[in-house]
């Protein structure tokens, strides 16, 4: 009879290295995909649209606060 812990050993699979950036990069596409029912494809292009915004603003010099725009809600409200 053999016990279950003592099964033949085996190999480890090394663990690749993964940058923490990246990490918190795919969580928030996974976040914005569920919050906007949106394909990943379409998430990636959220993100494009909105770094080409950013560093529009920046050549540009202007900040929202500048221009009287807001890039985000600071807060918003579902429904009623």
């Amino acid at each position: 009879m053999r016990w279950p812990w003592r099964q033949q050993a085996r190999q480890i699979e090394p663990r690749r290295a993964v940058s923490i950036r990246a990490l918190k990069l795919e969580t928030a596409k996974e976040i914005l995909a569920e919050v906007f029912h949106a394909r990943p494809g379409e998430v990636d292009e959220m993100i494009k649209s909105r770094l080409e915004e950013r560093s529009r603003l920046e050549e540009e010099n202007i900040w929202p606060e500048e221009c009287g725009e807001k890039l985000w809600p600071a807060t918003f409200c579902l429904g009623d």
